[in-house]
């Protein structure tokens, strides 16, 4: 489960300033019988901090750093070590479709190259009536470091959401379905992926950012 807050701030009039932070909880199943026990705890926290322009446009994008914390609670929720790296994202939205892309890739800052690691999320959007829409956002990943053919998670699906209101707060819900048509040896061939997004409004300097 992650617990994903994403906070935007007015640095100017031209530049905001958007932070992410996702803290995993995990529950590890035991890879093998009699092995090691399942584990439950926190992962590795990821922080990316994106910088973008204020003024609307056609096309939004943002760029900034993306740091890995080593706050697992368990080794084999996380590895023992500080990675960062570089983060980017884009998005447009045509008619009823919001369609972009977030990339980004970290390093070990221990210098033992211990890390690198890539992961890239498009996300297509078709917005239907109702607050109903379509939807597709899987999580590719690549682990440079590993062996051959276990580099890649390539997971293909998407799935559907609704965005309504409970009295005067907004929300969004989605379920989304993915197979893994490219895995490393022992990974899950699907994934079904539940989200609830709770929407509240920041006050900044300009007035209100929802």
């Amino acid at each position: 489960m992650n617990i994903q807050p994403v906070i935007p701030f007015n640095m100017t009039d031209n530049w905001n300033l958007i932070t992410r932070t996702i803290f995993p909880v995990i529950s590890q199943p035991e890879f093998y019988t009699g092995g090691q026990d399942r584990e439950f705890g926190l992962g590795d926290t990821t922080f990316s901090a994106f910088f973008s322009p204020a003024k609307p446009a056609k096309f939004t994008w943002g760029v900034g750093p993306v740091v890995v914390l080593p706050t697992a609670t368990d080794d084999t929720l996380g590895g023992d070590t500080w990675s960062a790296g570089v983060s980017v994202v884009g998005l447009m939205m045509p008619g009823k479709w919001v369609i972009g892309s977030l990339l980004s890739n970290v390093w070990d800052l221990s210098g033992d190259n211990d890390v690198n690691f890539f992961t890239w999320q498009y996300f297509i959007n078709y917005n239907m009536n109702d607050g109903w829409y379509l939807t597709s956002e899987p999580i590719i990943t690549a682990n440079w470091n590993a062996e051959s053919g276990n580099q890649w998670t390539v997971p293909f699906g998407g799935g559907v959401g609704k965005i309504f209101k409970i009295g005067k707060q907004n929300l969004n819900a989605q379920v989304q379905a993915f197979y893994n048509v490219e895995k490393p040896e022992h990974a899950p061939e699907w994934q079904l992926r539940l989200q609830f997004l709770y929407r509240l409004p920041v006050c900044h300097r300009s007035g209100l950012y929802k």
